[in-house]
């Protein structure tokens, strides 16, 4: 019996140096068990260009109109975040699969409101380095104590962005209200694949800084007031017991966006590496270490651009589950989890308090 292919609507497939467009995009054509089958944008002419650019068969000017068709099983949203949530709830509504881009709501509450009404559906949050195959493996050599009991990991995670200059389209990434920040983008992925690898965080303290209080917008001359810390800093225990310092920095050169994990065990050390203008998120990463290991998996698409490489690594996990009835990919209730972390280590940073996992549940 021949495998289902499941149909993806994206939203926010822009041909003009969209996310979408370098990730989704060739993930989508680079995974079998999905096909893109519509695109859309807010305007007609941008979502005719993007359906024949990326090879859709449907564009619509209206995204709720995509969402609501019969020939899309799955939505992407790749849209700015404060428009996810009403594209979420509309397509969980019309009882479609649905993966979206992280963070997944503007605030805590947000998300927890957006989790609250996928219930039992589908769902795929865009923390996609956690499922990178170097990543997968790491995180199999900690829990089968092929390092011996983990000590303490060093973490180096860079952004190009959140730095002295900004373009004037991109302004709403230095306003807190819009919820796309150093904080939860470069950092809430980058504490996402720690815990990927080391367990959940028990405790942490931490701090921040804007070290770029008005960057300048490079397009127009003018400067910006930056609202969101572009320098956080944490010092953490996770559940393996293990001690991490957590750098997460931005506004670095493009060529100097790397990312490193460095674990020390009691038994031997591993490594991740790698990192791309995207950050960690949009990187291949290599693995290496003191002990033998099996190479990681080979990715489920070769021969894609490392933007896409993790986001393929979810679209196959994601059809995987619809087959199969499955609920394995890391989906809105993940999001939740990460958005609380994230929400707990600002306010560690800004009370100069200690945060406990146990206090948190408490």
């Amino acid at each position: 019996m021949a495998e289902r292919v499941f149909r993806v609507g994206v939203v926010g497939a822009d041909t003009k140096a969209s996310w979408a467009q370098v990730s989704h995009i060739p993930a989508i054509q680079g995974v079998g068990a999905v096909e893109l089958s519509a695109v859309a944008t807010r305007r007609e002419e941008s979502a005719r260009e993007a359906a024949a650019a990326f090879g859709a068969s449907q564009w619509f000017s209206d995204p709720f109109r995509m969402i609501a068709d019969s020939s899309v099983d799955i939505v992407t949203i790749a849209v700015r975040v404060p428009a996810h949530r009403d594209l979420v709830v509309a397509a969980l509504d019309a009882g479609k699969a649905v993966y979206c881009e992280a963070p997944l709501g503007v605030s805590l509450a947000e998300t927890e409101q957006i989790a609250a009404a996928s219930q039992a559906q589908h769902s795929a949050i865009g923390l996609q380095g956690r499922l990178n195959p170097a990543v997968r493996r790491a995180a199999e050599l900690v829990a089968k104590g092929a390092i011996g009991k983990p000590l303490h990991a060093r973490v180096v995670s860079t952004s190009m962005g959140f730095g002295p200059v900004a373009l004037a389209a991109y302004q709403y990434f230095e306003q807190a209200a819009s919820g796309a920040n150093l904080m939860t983008i470069t950092a809430g992925h980058t504490l996402d694949i720690v815990e990927a690898v080391l367990g959940d965080l028990t405790e942490a303290d931490a701090r921040t800084a804007t070290l770029w209080p008005n960057p300048t917008l490079l397009d127009t001359g003018e400067t910006t007031r930056r609202e969101v810390p572009d320098q956080v800093d944490v010092l953490a225990r996770t559940s393996s017991g293990a001690v991490v310092t957590i750098d997460a920095q931005g506004g670095v050169a493009p060529e100097d966006a790397l990312f490193t994990l460095e674990l020390r065990g009691s038994d031997g050390w591993l490594k991740l590496s790698g990192g791309s203008i995207y950050g960690v998120q949009g990187a291949d990463l290599a693995l290496t270490a003191s002990v033998p290991f099996e190479a990681p998996d080979e990715p489920v698409a070769r021969e894609l651009p490392a933007s896409a490489l993790n986001v393929a690594e979810v679209y196959a996990s994601l059809a995987r589950d619809l087959a199969l009835g499955t609920h394995t990919t890391p989906g809105f209730q993940h999001a939740v989890h990460n958005s609380a972390l994230i929400a707990a280590i600002a306010r560690a940073a800004e009370t100069g308090r200690r945060w406990t996992a146990a206090k948190a549940d408490g």
